[in-house]
């Protein structure tokens, strides 16, 4: 059994309140819960208009499969035109 881990660091330019951030957090990690078999959360930076930390999380039996799965999280990340991913780092376990 492999847990990878990513760990995003993400701007959101156009966000002007904490409400309209969390709009944007909640319709991508709801489309990330729906559509891979990860776990995905806010991890950082709760009180910022524009700056978000998220973790995902995926568990499988092998590495690639685990890496596969986190790879395309993140791409789907990076299909959102309201949110710019920046610094990714990976732990596993």
């Amino acid at each position: 059994m492999i847990v990878g881990i990513a760990v995003c660091e993400c701007i959101i330019y156009d966000a002007h309140s904490l409400k309209e951030k969390r709009a944007v957090l909640q319709r991508i990690l709801s489309r990330l819960k729906q559509k891979f078999n990860v776990s995905v959360s806010e991890v950082d930076y709760q009180d910022v208009w524009q700056r978000t930390q998220i973790a995902i999380a995926a568990v499988t039996s092998k590495r690639v499969m685990t890496e596969l799965e986190l790879q395309n999280a993140l791409k789907l990340i990076d299909s959102f035109p309201e949110i710019e991913r920046t610094i990714t780092r990976f732990e596993w376990l």
